[in-house]
């Protein structure tokens, strides 16, 4: 397999050339769309456990369809498409898949977290394909989505855990000033991801661990 490390951020670089306004603005009504939630502290300050529930359950109800949205976007983008802005809401017509994949996930990295931390990142990373796999293919099915997951990600999960440390640098330095730079880092890392994605899956079908059929059912 490639040099995780450093080839898939490279190549997000080249597509990214010359092309930056569409990402840039789908980064912003990302990261946008993402805050809402927290909108709900702000307006009931005087209701904290009232405002804090309401912040949980929006999250949990949007977060899942914002993400498959995004993997769309990056999948096409990446794949030489032209893709629309508004690809990013297309999550919300799948909304009963994308939400019980979200939830499965939370689910799953929860309860192994709450066994140790180190288990709970190494089943959040054996998960982190899910939602770029139902992006690829919206009809897959939650469980379908998770097994695929899990299976191009075996044997590789120590490579995709440093493949997203080599993201905390450019994280920081966004930060300044005003968090400004996530605007270029969001599309940056969704597409660097994207790569990642499409580098599994064509390995996955060349080693027979996957097959072209699991990647195409639909339930």
């Amino acid at each position: 397999m490639m040099s995780i490390n450093s080839k898939l951020r490279e190549e997000a670089r080249v597509q990214l050339e010359g092309k930056w306004g569409k990402p840039i603005l789908f980064g912003f009504i990302y990261m946008l769309i993402s805050a809402l939630p927290a909108l709900f502290l702000l307006i009931g300050s005087n209701h904290q456990n009232i405002a804090s529930a309401l912040q949980l359950i929006v999250s949990l109800l949007i977060t899942g369809s914002l993400m498959v949205g995004a993997s769309m976007y990056s999948l096409r983008f990446k794949r030489g498409e032209e893709p629309k802005v508004s690809v990013l809401f297309e999550g919300f017509k799948y909304f009963g898949a994308t939400l019980g994949l979200y939830l499965w996930y939370v689910l799953w990295v929860l309860l192994w977290t709450l066994l140790l931390i180190i288990p709970g990142i190494i089943k959040s990373i054996s998960y982190s394909m899910c939602f770029y796999v139902m992006a690829d293919n919206p009809k897959i099915g939650i469980k379908n989505a998770l097994n695929i997951s899990k299976k191009i990600t075996k044997g590789y999960k120590g490579k995709i855990f440093v493949f997203y440390l080599g993201f905390v640098g450019w994280s920081l330095l966004a930060m300044v000033p005003f968090g400004i730079g996530c605007f270029w880092l969001v599309p940056y890392m969704q597409i660097s991801t994207a790569n990642l994605y499409d580098e599994l899956k064509n390995e996955s079908i060349e080693k027979f661990v996957c097959t072209v059929e699991e990647y195409t059912k639909t339930i």
